[in-house]
């Protein structure tokens, strides 16, 4: 298995902004290259690059980029959903949804030591994939846009229920985390906290990290 994840986890999530048109050179995908940059100078835990609108070609440029970036540092670099792209690119491991090829799949293909994360929205869920994945997201925490088809806010009593059952499984806590109540999800139980909009800025990210770490 992939070596253990110090916590808390810091999960950073880019923002999905490029289209099926973009190309290396324009300024949203150097962005996240930034981005990218920013996250391991100042040692976030995981980075997922979620572009789901980025043709195969382009979303594999992005990952060799990245993982020229997050190679031997602190950083882990994740793919949304395409385990393909991320074993061809180099990069640590993918992130998986409910609609992905099950994770105990991805895991016979790709390896014990390739990090499989899955997002889930309820305990079910998450008993689901305790075998084979390497940590869970689970959510939607708090009130959040970029949730809201997956239903009302669980909220910290859910996510204390799911780290209490699946104690020997990381959960990593997403939607609507800030800097306001990150807290509230690491007190519950959380192995960590994910998010988007909280970690977007390059410039604050250094500073916003050391707050949550201590």
């Amino acid at each position: 298995m992939p070596p253990q994840l110090q916590r808390p986890i810091i999960y950073l999530i880019t923002s999905g902004a490029t289209t099926s048109q973009t190309t290396p050179d324009d300024p949203e995908f150097l962005n996240i290259l930034r981005l990218v940059k920013a996250a391991v100078e100042a040692q976030v835990s995981l980075v997922q690059l979620r572009e789901k609108s980025l043709t195969a070609r382009v979303l594999f440029e992005l990952v060799l980029r990245a993982t020229e970036l997050t190679a031997g540092t602190a950083t882990r670099l994740l793919v949304n959903d395409r385990f393909d792209i991320a074993l061809a690119g180099g990069a640590d491991g993918v992130q998986l949804t409910s609609s992905s090829i099950p994770a105990a799949v991805v895991r016979e293909i790709c390896g014990s030591s390739f990090l499989i994360g899955v997002s889930t929205h309820s305990l079910d869920q998450a008993r689901m994939v305790q075998d084979s994945a390497d940590f869970v997201l689970f959510g939607p925490i708090f009130e959040t846009e970029s949730k809201s088809k997956f239903g009302e806010p669980q909220g910290v009593g859910r996510l204390q229920d799911v780290a209490t059952e699946l104690s020997g499984l990381p959960v990593i806590a997403i939607g609507g985390v800030s800097m306001e109540n990150f807290h509230q999800c690491l007190a519950a139980g959380a192995a960590g906290v994910a998010a988007i909009s909280m970690l977007s800025d390059p410039e604050s990210l250094s500073s916003i990290v050391k707050s949550i770490k201590t």
